[in-house]
């Protein structure tokens, strides 16, 4: 069995730098949700130059739109988006003080341009897992925009969410690399 690093949210900077793509993380703490409509309206609130529903400093953004809670839960089922459709905005939010995205799926050299700039990581959570990953967050708290449903900015509080680094704070890219290592034998 691998070995699990287990990680408060918000890390600091030592720990993100202590990162490699392809470490498997367990991950507590907070998190706030974005998607699409979200990013948008983070951006243009950064081109304003006023403040965004949160700190970004130090924050996790969690590429999430879960489905509607069913009574007497939390959240309904929670699975991560495709991060490239946040790759526009990403840089941005990154030069803000985010540190610590999630999502699935790889990303674009200028978001793993801008990762390696700010010493971030991008972790990957498996798609089609929702029902799982849901039983690792514990309180879900709505921040800002709920007219956008789903996609509103919430504040999640995670408990041992299972993650991997796929983008480090160097550059290292597991769906990079791990092509090049399957290539070589």
């Amino acid at each position: 069995m691998a070995n699990v690093t287990a990680l408060t949210l918000p890390l600091g900077p030592q720990q993100l730098l202590s990162l490699r793509a392809g470490d498997e993380v367990s991950l507590s703490g907070f998190a706030y949700t974005a998607r699409d409509a979200a990013h948008a309206r983070l951006t243009e609130l950064l081109k304003r130059g006023e403040p965004l529903p949160f700190s970004p400093q130090g924050a996790c953004i969690f590429y999430l739109g879960p489905a509607p809670a069913p009574k007497g839960q939390v959240i309904g089922p929670a699975g991560p988006t495709s991060s490239y459709r946040m790759d526009a905005y990403t840089p941005a939010l990154l030069e803000a003080g985010v540190r610590v995205l999630i999502g699935k799926g790889d990303r674009s050299d200028a978001v793993i341009d801008s990762i390696r700039r700010t010493g971030s990581v991008y972790l990957a959570c498996v798609g089609g897992a929702a029902a799982l990953l849901k039983s690792h967050i514990i309180q879900n708290r709505l921040c800002a925009w709920p007219e956008l449903g789903t996609e509103a900015v919430c504040e999640l509080t995670l408990d041992a969410l299972p993650a991997v680094v796929a983008v480090d704070s160097t550059g290292g890219d597991i769906y990079r690399l791990g092509p090049e290592k399957y290539r070589r034998g």
